[in-house]
């Protein structure tokens, strides 16, 4: 699977600390290969946008779009609590 980023997960990716790019960096991989991998625990966000949600870190996560072969990551977050 492609990975595309949008301009507001760059913008999102830039803003956010050494350790939270590096854990993105890690998880992108699993990403790429299997979105739906375990330890993303990945889920549906908005059914009707067909927005997925996957984890970062206890405290991140990010959102992206499946359509056929790519995946566009929408933004990084922290997790609302």
């Amino acid at each position: 699977m492609r990975l595309l980023y949008t301009n507001r997960f760059l913008r999102s990716y830039a803003g956010a600390s050494p350790e939270i790019r590096k854990a993105f960096d890690r998880r992108a991989a699993f990403l790429a290969k299997n979105p739906l991998h375990p330890s993303l625990h990945s889920k549906k966000y908005d059914e009707s946008q067909n927005i997925w949600q996957a984890r970062i870190t206890r405290d991140w996560r990010i959102y992206f779009r499946i359509d056929g072969q790519d995946c566009y990551l929408i933004d990084l977050v922290p997790h609302p609590k």
